[in-house]
């Protein structure tokens, strides 16, 4: 909660930039059912308490988890890649950032795990897809943990390109140079203590050159803020000030392939000061153009 509450500070005194901020709508379980099956999903739900904490995970990852609110929680998630999948394409709002909780880049077809229950990020890819007959979808991810659930969701399937930069070794232990998919899996592990410049050349070169050539016809972002030299999860020294620089290289290649047309959505980061920083820098170049 602290977090949520630290981002719409952020986006409230984000001076120069017109935001409109709306309340997520509840998603249908319909929309999750494009992504996740729905034993998978009945299961999720029916372990919510009424009272307490209860973990869905086993030993040694068990963090993930559910509290009497969670399910509202997780379909207005789910709900926000979906109207923001609307109002790209029927509303033409060209541009929207999902500031949400749960997460969902490690959230599997059929495995919730490292905080993530439903996959927010493919949920809204196959949903564009198959709502808004969008052909292809590149699905940038930036957040320090490697995507393991939606590079899971999509290894086979052409149409979707993923490309994540990511600290290795760190949880979740996948994301490997040779994790390639069918040619649709870009992946950049990169060494504790990288800094910016080294970091946005990787970026640039193993993740963003692919994405260009690929053309895709909406971009989604997995924008995480825990490879901030602050968060205390990982060992990434990002300032918050490159989080502007990745962020209007992602626009530029969605102004030449894809209308300018950008779906963002909240990850990680769990450093307070260096999160509100760096919404603000992500915020402000999504949006100045």
């Amino acid at each position: 909660m602290e977090r949520l509450e630290t981002i719409l500070d952020a986006i409230e005194n984000l001076d120069g930039i017109d935001t409109n901020s709306r309340e997520a709508p509840l998603a249908l379980i319909e929309h999750i059912e494009l992504v996740h099956p729905s034993t998978h999903i009945d299961e999720i739900f029916t372990m919510v308490p009424e009272t307490g904490l209860v973990g869905v995970e086993k030993e040694p990852y068990a963090d993930t988890l559910l509290c009497p609110h969670s399910k509202d929680a997780i379909l207005r998630a789910c709900g926000a890649g979906i109207a923001a999948s609307d109002r790209l394409i029927l509303g033409n709002q060209k541009r929207s950032f999902c500031a949400v909780r749960p997460p969902g880049h490690h959230a599997e077809t059929a495995r919730a795990n490292g905080f993530c229950f439903f996959n927010n990020v493919a949920i809204a890819t196959r949903y564009l897809q198959q709502k808004h007959q969008i052909g292809k979808v590149a699905i940038i991810d930036f957040d320090v943990h490697h995507g393991n659930g939606t590079q899971e969701i999509f290894y086979h399937d052409e149409s979707v390109l993923y490309g994540s930069i990511h600290e290795s070794p760190l949880f979740p232990g996948t994301g490997l140079e040779s994790e390639t998919g069918v040619g649709n899996i870009f992946n950049a592990p990169i060494d504790g203590g990288t800094g910016g410049a080294d970091f946005l050349e990787i970026f640039k070169t193993k993740i963003l050159h692919n994405v260009d050539k690929f053309e895709p016809e909406v971009v989604l972002v997995s924008a995480g803020f825990d490879a901030h030299k602050r968060d205390p999860l990982a060992n990434i020294n990002l300032e918050s000030e490159d989080f502007y620089t990745i962020t209007k290289q992602i626009t530029e290649i969605a102004n030449r392939h894809s209308e300018g047309r950008v779906i963002s959505f909240l990850e990680g980061g769990y450093d307070l000061l260096a999160l509100s920083q760096s919404i603000k820098e992500h915020l402000r170049a999504l949006y100045e153009d």
